[in-house]
């Protein structure tokens, strides 16, 4: 005769009707399936028969039951961002928001989070392609091509560096003789968020995204570790020379090749113009500016949220200041105990990442930083290696984390994935690792090799098809053309102070880059609030001519 087993011990190939199941229906689903699991084997033992399969398959259920009780379902918050979003960006500092962690604010902080790792995830690193160091995607494709629409974001601009600057450990160059920059690299862009985005946010946000190292960390080698006064240079009007920052991050922020198309204007040059131009399309919106970046590109977001409050670009034209905030992911201390008293002075708020097992945040200044007794501080300001973090720190550490190896290499500690998973999983000290989102854990291993092995997930398995190698009409392998390119590049729009612009002049163009026509710059380049910029005229002859030749 046959024995009814119970409805509930089997499990339904339909999906839950409600994706918010709580923990404790969790642990009551595993109680219900052990409970069955003992009526079931009284049942065979009566009826001398034997359903092993079954019993096996019950204790499987079990045990996958036991471990997904480490991956909540999205916690379901009714709270909305709209409401809150001035708690999010740090208007009172994080005060009870980080211990325990709130949802919303880990959910930004995740977001946020993408936006940096969509810089590496474009970024072309390959030295045997031709468009080595630039995006693989034109700024109108970006998030389309990464999977990345439900951001909800249009970024405006990209932005530049040159490389001619002593970090070749940052910098990547092609191995191809003709190349579309011979001196520049892309390190980041700008955007802004969408109608319907910035209605749930609750205003507009603008957002900067810098890249920095993926896992090498050679490139901490590469700086000098000797603090500059931001004012010696006089590009960004700091009243205060005791006012310092690290030099390389200052060179790699302003400096700038007038013989090259896209880094003919310094970083910080597109940045201020970007970010007026941004400020004036949406006057009368509530706005944001938020800055992040991850390594390396979290130092330039912290010095350029600095250079946004300090020349007055978050003021609209009624004199409301726009939020300036930054999430850092992993990033290096930038200047003396004055750069943190003047950036915070000047309402910026930072609130910085970092896996308590990871370098980069612990340099430079490894001897004399906020550490250290104040009267140290005090007397030590002056020196060339004082050095002071900024902001508010959330630390974590990648051994509460039950999917994560205890024991790695440095460059897994540092890898911005790695600490998008550790914040999923993160809800307060001393508090159990249980992921939040149900973000994919593989993520973890895209440049790494930081995932425990029985999961089963290959070490660095991010990578282009066929390396990006495709046939030809003749049936060889090459590396493809990228179809108008570099077409949507754009210079700095340098406005009048009345905000019109000039007329479109000659063609000229970068070393192995297109021929663009591009602005005659005028307007603000007399205008101290924005520091030293350039010249009225540009000046591309010899790169011109290089091409042609």
């Amino acid at each position: 005769m046959a024995i009814p087993l119970p409805l509930m011990v089997f499990r339904s190939k339909k999906p839950s009707p409600s994706p918010f199941l709580s923990r404790i229906n969790r642990f009551q689903q595993v109680q219900t399936i052990a409970l069955a699991k003992r009526t079931i084997t009284s049942a065979l033992s009566k009826a001398n028969g034997s359903m092993s399969t079954i019993i096996t398959e019950l204790e499987e259920q079990e045990k996958d039951q036991e471990e997904e009780m480490m991956i909540a379902t999205k916690e379901k918050d009714d709270r909305r961002i709209a409401d809150h979003w001035r708690e999010i960006q740090g208007q009172d500092d994080w005060i009870g928001m980080l211990d325990p962690m709130n949802p919303l604010l880990r959910s930004e902080l995740i977001r946020y989070g993408d936006m940096a790792q969509a810089c590496y995830d474009a970024f072309d690193f390959d030295p045997f392609s031709k468009y080595c160091g630039s995006c693989r995607f034109t700024h109108r494709t970006f998030f389309d091509s990464l999977g990345l629409t439900s951001l909800g974001y249009d970024v405006t601009r990209y932005i530049y560096a040159t490389s001619n600057i002593n970090l070749p450990n940052f910098f990547k160059k092609s191995r191809w003789p003709k190349v579309w920059s011979r001196h520049a690299n892309w390190i980041g862009y700008v955007a802004v968020s969408n109608d319907d985005t910035s209605a749930r946010l609750g205003r507009r946000d603008i957002t900067i995204a810098w890249r920095g190292t993926v896992t090498r960390l050679e490139w901490i080698a590469d700086l000098m570790d000797f603090l500059r006064s931001i004012s010696s240079d006089k590009i960004i009007p700091c009243p205060d020379p005791t006012v310092k920052a690290e030099s390389g991050f200052l060179d790699l922020y302003t400096d700038k090749d007038e013989n090259c198309l896209y880094c003919k204007y310094s970083a910080r040059e597109q940045i201020v113009m970007e970010i007026r131009k941004l400020i004036q399309q949406y006057p009368n919106e509530e706005l944001s500016i938020t800055i992040t970046g991850h390594s390396l590109g979290s130092a330039l977001a912290i010095l350029s949220a600095y250079d946004i409050a300090e020349t007055g670009l978050n003021l609209t034209e009624d004199g409301r200041a726009v939020p300036v905030c930054v999430f850092s992911f992993s990033g290096p201390r930038v200047g003396n105990v004055r750069f943190k008293e003047r950036l915070e002075g000047l309402g910026v708020k930072v609130l910085r990442v970092v896996n308590v097992h990871d370098t980069i945040p612990k340099i430079p200044g490894l001897f004399i930083n906020e550490q250290v007794p104040k009267v140290v501080q005090k007397m030590t300001e002056g020196l060339p290696w004082s050095y002071s973090h900024v902001g508010v720190e959330l630390a974590l550490d990648h051994k509460n984390s039950p999917f994560l190896k205890g024991t790695s290499g440095p460059s897994d500690f540092h890898n911005l994935e790695a600490h998008l998973h550790l914040l999923d999983g993160y809800h307060g000290k001393g508090k159990r690792f249980v992921l939040s989102s149900k973000r994919d854990i593989a993520l973890v291993n895209k440049s790494a090799d930081f995932l425990k092995d029985h999961y089963l997930v290959p070490p660095f398995w991010r990578q282009d098809e066929n390396k990006g190698m495709v046939r030809n009409h003749e049936g060889r392998w090459v590396q493809p053309e990228r179809p108008n390119k570099f077409d949507d590049h754009q210079l700095p729009d340098m406005h009048r102070r009345n905000g019109t612009k000039q007329t479109l002049v000659r063609p000229i163009a970068c070393t192995g880059s297109p021929l663009v026509s591009l602005p005659f710059c005028h307007g603000i380049a007399g205008d101290k609030r924005f520091g030293s910029l350039s010249k009225d005229e540009f000046n591309l002859s010899k790169c011109a001519s290089k091409k042609a030749s």
